[in-house]
């Protein structure tokens, strides 16, 4: 899947910001609209400060999405979670480098064990050379340009320096995504750093034209 994908910049939307009252419309919003991925940013309040959704949601939303489940897992002990995740409709599954550290390469085989897309995420503090060793074995890198917890945050534009330093040590189709902050002048600076794939939340259900609005960050 993500060599079909390289094709063209991948948009994520981010559901964190959508109406929860009315998933299942705004989801069929996002497909209708052009969106190529569904972002389910799930936390745990333990590995950030907030709560959001677990696996019964995704479970929810799948047969309305007709699109992949980009599913970002931000949650202490992921590798207690992966089978729950898959069998609730997950395409993508990505974890945190600082939630397993030496059980890293564990769960990056476990994931791929399952026929599905593997994504590694940093947050903005970590190094990003402490995951270049892993770049061979993942299909997508998530590089968070927010501290992970809340939408709505203000872009930091050091962390988007950390895109052509995976740009130049990955293989050709990994996919580079980008969260956090992300609108209209952002997703410029990301893309002509090196990034494939956006996800946006804010940006995108604030907006009045929520197609237009993907048209932006991909055009």
């Amino acid at each position: 899947m993500n060599d079909t994908y390289k094709k063209k910049t991948i948009i994520s939307p981010s559901i964190l910001s959508a109406d929860f009252a009315n998933l299942q419309r705004d989801v069929e919003i996002l497909r209708d609209s052009g969106a190529d991925w569904i972002h389910v940013d799930v936390m745990d309040g333990h590995f950030v400060p907030n709560i959001t959704i677990g696996a019964p949601v995704v479970k929810a939303i799948k047969p309305y999405a007709q699109i992949p489940l980009d599913v970002h897992l931000m949650i202490e002990n992921p590798q207690n979670y992966i089978e729950s995740f898959i069998d609730a409709g997950a395409d993508i599954l990505t974890f945190h480098y600082e939630a397993t550290k030496d059980l890293t390469e564990d769960v990056i085989g476990h994931i791929k064990s399952q026929d599905i897309l593997v994504g590694l995420s940093i947050k903005p503090k970590t190094p990003v050379q402490e995951i270049l060793k892993y770049l061979l074995m993942v299909d997508m890198v998530l590089i968070m340009t927010v501290e992970p917890g809340f939408g709505g945050q203000a872009f930091l534009q050091e962390c988007a320096e950390k895109i052509p330093v995976i740009r130049q040590n990955a293989p050709e189709n990994l996919i580079i995504q980008v969260d956090g902050g992300i609108n209209r002048d952002t997703s410029q600076i990301c893309k002509e750093l090196g990034a494939d794939s956006l996800v946006a939340g804010s940006y995108i259900f604030k907006s009045d034209d929520i197609e237009e609005a993907i048209k932006s960050l991909r055009n």
